[in-house]
């Protein structure tokens, strides 16, 4: 059953608890800030009231009938990229902004299937049934979902268990014959007020001792003792006027402090329940799934910056001096190199033996997340040095607005001959939004780090790299016997 926007919006008007700079929300919809990112998730669901933008969006399932696209569980290659495809053309439909909204839950759920089938074959439990039956609610209500992960960690050199406060790790602090009892915080859930469910997952790998916290669960949004604390959205009100924000004041999204406050999760809703050793398993294989959603929407974001340099070039009327058609030459080769992992990963392709499911490439995918965290500074560098100092300079929308300022800065600001100083105007305020305002923070923090670190990359890269054929080759030719 496919939603509309309304419907969406008022699936949300369900009592859950909210805080916003130190108050309490009644009603997320409703909030002048918090009304953004929720609008933003509202028109992924309006987008398919388009015949023609619907027929790349949903899916029709053999069992569930039309459902979103993003529910599709992939079996082939053909299959990975049509997921791609999926966020990509969501993500350009949505300012260039992700929009995480079914993306991210369904990167839990493939994750889920796959370990959850592995869990059942050494322990007998159930959980595969219970995952298929919660993604058949999920996926048949055209629900959205968010993933909480990331543990509030405490004092990062320590396990979960080793910590001087123990609830610094989401872990079961009671077992009931229905269900159990769990406690703890997960730091920045993407667009948790937004959602309808949220998907629980571990952090890390865990030890025997850390058992306790080796759980998987969902909740509904508004479950009784779940409690969502929200970040400021600096790039939405820190500039003078939305005017002066317009991809902001439009399509972001705001994450959570997800605080568990001795909430009861039925059994038929736990994916994982001390199952330790499989716990950095199901990190990694949502790892995966999640950075390859990754470099889908960070390829169409790349078009942003792109898009935005090359209209400074024209605006400021130095499209053909060299310096800066080789500044602009990095930024189509950071964009094309996500692609080119992108479409790499999806082409060779590996499989789950137990699921059948298509899973990405973890080599190329991990490559080219590695890339785009470790050169997006230099994109907004390119940016900035094309447009000029007056990314920072600039007058603000409200100037505008007075009639004897307006004159001197239509005049002042001209630049190329073929645009007005109004039309330069409006090109700067956008890429002053880009690279020089709250914004500008806010995407640095997620692009570096968002999806997994660096270093995170770095240890799944050479985990699944294999290395024997440079071995193999170097060793025949100096005839040493290589040893595994």
């Amino acid at each position: 059953m496919l939603r509309n926007g309304e419907e969406y919006i008022k699936s949300l008007r369900d009592g859950r608890i909210v805080y916003y700079k130190s108050k309490k929300v009644d009603d997320v919809t409703s909030h002048e800030s918090l009304s953004v990112p929720i609008n933003h998730a509202r028109h992924y669901y309006e987008l398919r009231g388009d015949p023609e933008i619907a027929s790349k969006l949903v899916y029709l399932d053999e069992e569930l009938g039309e459902i979103s696209g993003m529910f599709k569980v992939p079996r082939n290659q053909e299959d990975l990229w049509y997921r791609s495809r999926i966020i990509q053309e969501i993500t350009r439909m949505s300012g260039g902004i992700f929009n995480i909204i079914q993306a991210v839950g369904s990167d839990s759920l493939l994750a889920l299937m796959i370990v959850s089938k592995k869990i059942d074959s050494e322990y007998g439990t159930r959980y595969f049934s219970r995952v298929m039956d919660y993604y058949n609610y999920v996926a048949g209500n055209d629900l959205a979902i968010s993933t909480a992960q990331t543990d509030v960690k405490g004092n990062r050199v320590k396990r979960p268990h080793e910590q001087v406060d123990p609830d610094l790790y989401v872990r079961v602090v009671d077992v009931k014959d229905d269900g159990i009892i769990v406690r703890g915080a997960k730091a920045h859930t993407t667009q948790s007020i937004a959602s309808n469910e949220i998907i629980f997952l571990p952090s890390r790998a865990m030890t025997e001792k850390d058992k306790d916290y080796a759980l998987s669960f969902a909740l509904p949004a508004n479950a009784r003792g779940l409690k969502m604390i929200a970040r400021p959205l600096v790039e939405v009100e820190g500039f003078p006027s939305r005017e002066d924000s317009p991809l902001a004041s439009k399509h972001t999204e705001i994450e959570t402090l997800t605080i568990l406050d001795d909430v009861f999760v039925p059994w038929q809703r736990v994916f994982m329940f001390r199952e330790w050793k499989y716990a950095g398993d199901l990190v990694n294989m949502f790892s995966l799934f999640h950075r390859f959603t990754a470099l889908s929407y960070r390829v169409i974001q790349s078009d942003l910056y792109l898009g935005a340099a090359r209209m400074a070039s024209k605006v400021n009327g130095i499209k053909e001096v060299p310096h800066i058609r080789e500044e602009l030459i990095d930024i189509v080769i950071y964009r094309e190199i996500l692609y080119m992992a992108l479409r790499a990963a999806s082409l060779d392709s590996i499989f789950d033996k137990g699921t059948g499911i298509a899973m990405p490439n973890p080599i190329y995918t991990n490559i080219g997340k590695l890339y785009a965290n470790s050169h997006f500074h230099d994109v907004i560098k390119d940016v900035i040095d094309i447009t000029g100092g007056i990314t920072s300079t600039l007058p603000s929308s409200a100037d505008l607005e007075n009639e004897e300022e307006r004159g001197y800065i239509l005049k002042y600001f001209k630049g190329a001959e073929e645009f007005s100083g109004e039309e330069r105007f409006k090109v700067l305020r956008f890429i002053r939004e880009l690279v020089g305002g709250p914004l500008t923070g806010y995407t640095l923090g997620l692009m570096i780090h968002a999806e997994g670190s660096e270093a995170a990359s770095k240890i799944s890269l050479y985990r699944e790299y294999d290395f024997s054929r440079a071995e193999d080759l170097v060793s025949r030719l100096i005839g040493l016997n290589n040893k595994k």
